[in-house]
């Protein structure tokens, strides 16, 4: 049996655990009798982590569900098959049900046709639906859900003590998950769940992509005042909430003094 990695009591997260790049980050909840994962991946890292899981000393049935922090396909492609093998429930927000269960293409990144990019999107039953507040035993752990949307309307993070599975909504160097008018993407709620995570007590966050951190203030402030530039910028299309220069150029053209 394969050495468990814990990164705190209770968290492996896959990647370092196979100290290599699997692609996203899987967090095992072990919590004694039974664990729950957050996230699986592509299809192709699936494998991966299944044979980790095994190697672990851990049993397939004992895994009380998968949960999706939400709905992108580097996120939930390998749902399907991880939900067929474990045979065990998966559980996503409300709003990432339709694209995980229709395998929506288009909302999942799966295709992004200006780019050349098309790779399958199996559907998946979700058999829970998680929110806001709601509490996830797994065995001696306790999981809290918060809704943290920006990203995406259904982006959950889940509270362990002074942990926080942070999902997609921000990495160690300061940078978010991708703001996009066609995957529902909000500044605004990006801004206040920023400050809710800067504002909370968790000391360490564990993100979907990239290495766990220590929650850095200073480094989430920058990122808020970052976004809210954003939410005036024209870089940012229907995304952001105005854009000044249009004002100043309605003022600019009704001049009779108008000079250049």
């Amino acid at each position: 049996m394969t050495e468990r990695r814990y990164l705190f009591p209770g968290v492996i997260e896959m990647n370092y655990q196979a100290r290599r790049r699997m692609g996203v980050n899987v967090y095992l909840i072990d919590g004694g009798k039974e664990y729950a994962l957050l996230d699986v991946g592509f299809l192709d890292d699936l494998v991966g982590v299944l044979h980790l899981i095994r190697d672990l000393g851990f049993s397939f049935s004992a895994c009380k569900m998968i949960l999706a922090s939400h709905a992108d396909v580097d996120h939930t492609q390998g749902l399907a098959r991880a939900r067929d093998v474990l045979r065990c429930p998966v559980a996503a927000h409300p709003h990432s049900i339709p694209a995980i269960e229709e395998g929506d293409e288009l909302f999942t990144f799966a295709r992004i046709d200006a780019q050349g990019i098309s790779i399958p999107m199996p559907k998946c039953k979700v058999d829970l639906a998680i929110n806001e507040g709601d509490k996830i035993e797994v065995g001696n752990r306790t999981l809290e859900v918060w809704s943290t949307p920006g990203h995406a309307a259904g982006q959950l993070a889940f509270r362990m003590g002074d942990l926080l599975f942070s999902g997609d909504n921000i990495f160690r160097d300061g940078c978010v998950g991708v703001i996009d008018a066609h995957h529902g993407s909000s500044i605004p709620d990006y801004i206040a769940s920023l400050k809710r995570i800067r504002d909370s007590d968790v000391k360490f966050l564990l993100p979907s992509h990239g290495p766990i951190f220590r929650k850095d203030n200073a480094l989430l402030d920058k990122t808020i005042d970052r976004l809210e530039g954003y939410l005036h910028m024209a870089d940012f299309g229907t995304c952001a909430i105005d854009w000044p220069l249009m004002d100043e150029w309605e003022e600019e053209i009704a001049r009779e003094d108008l000079e250049f």
